[in-house]
């Protein structure tokens, strides 16, 4: 019985040692396809980092300075020494480190610009394209008392003009809201002969009406924009026989009545009269 175990240990024992011998031939180092497979992907990956390096290396040589900016749109409100001040302090690098974005950005932020748009020409320069703002109203913000600009789109901009323009004035937000309204009522007050140049709409909604010689026109407030627009026409309808009776200039007008409207006069503290529908 001890010669058969013993026979059997002595069989099992090259086994194992051939299996362990399997083992290690299966191992890393003894698969050279894997190891050269490895060994290409680490020289790629070095070769790509060295590339990138030497090419970063290269680029940021003062080979390549930019010379000039060229501004392909003319300008109305922007002047000259604006857009050199920008070139100087915001373009910086060469022609291939500038930072566009950083340089975009820079140009609108001055005051008559609403968007700029720039790229490289090479070899050392740099394309400008600006969009200025195109003024049409005065803005003061109700809040804060903040007197701006207001563009064609209703867009609030800061900047200053002596242009004559109409002036509105509202909560922030209601810009492009007032400069369609101005519009509007502009076309409803044309039979008085006498040019809009004014409209305020306070924080609660009430609407007010500024025209060219002075009189001030009391909307009220209204959630349907209909019934400020049928106040309005009848004080338009009645102005022409008003204002030849009364034989004074009026101050203010009333429209916030159901039924008709009360007109004070220049100096007066009392309403002059009451129109009814």
């Amino acid at each position: 019985m001890a010669e058969i175990r013993a026979r059997a240990a002595a069989s099992a024992a090259p086994r194992g040692a051939a299996r362990e011998r399997a083992r290690e031939e299966r191992g890393l180092w003894h698969r050279p396809a894997l190891l050269h497979l490895i060994s290409d992907l680490l020289m790629l990956f070095a070769a790509i980092g060295f590339g990138w390096a030497l090419v970063t290396w290269f680029v940021s040589r003062p080979l390549f300075p930019l010379r000039e900016v060229i501004l392909l749109s003319p300008a109305a409100e922007v002047t000259e020494a604006q857009l050199e001040y920008v070139a100087r302090t915001a373009v910086r690098g060469n022609f291939f480190t500038v930072d566009l974005e950083e340089v975009r950005s820079a140009f609108e932020k001055l005051p008559w610009v609403r968007r700029a748009e720039v790229r490289r020409r090479w070899p050392d320069g740099i394309e400008l394209r600006l969009v200025e703002h195109e003024a049409v109203a005065h803005w003061t913000a109700s809040e804060s008392g903040e007197a701006r600009l207001v563009n064609r789109e209703g867009e609030v901009f800061t900047a200053s003009s002596t242009e004559p323009m109409p002036a509105l004035a509202g909560p922030q937000g209601t810009s492009a809201r007032l400069l369609a309204r101005y519009h509007e009522l502009s076309n409803l007050l044309q039979p008085m002969n006498l040019r809009l140049v004014g409209v305020a709409l306070s924080a609660r909604e009430a609407w007010q009406l500024t025209m060219e010689n002075g009189l001030v026109i009391l909307l009220g407030r209204e959630s349907d924009q209909a019934v400020l627009d049928r106040r309005l026409k009848r004080f338009v309808t009645a102005w022409p026989e008003l204002e030849h009776h009364i034989g004074t200039m009026v101050a203010v007008a009333d429209l916030r009545y159901p039924g008709g409207f009360a007109l004070t006069p220049v100096g007066g503290a009392a309403p002059a009269g009451k129109g009814k529908q």
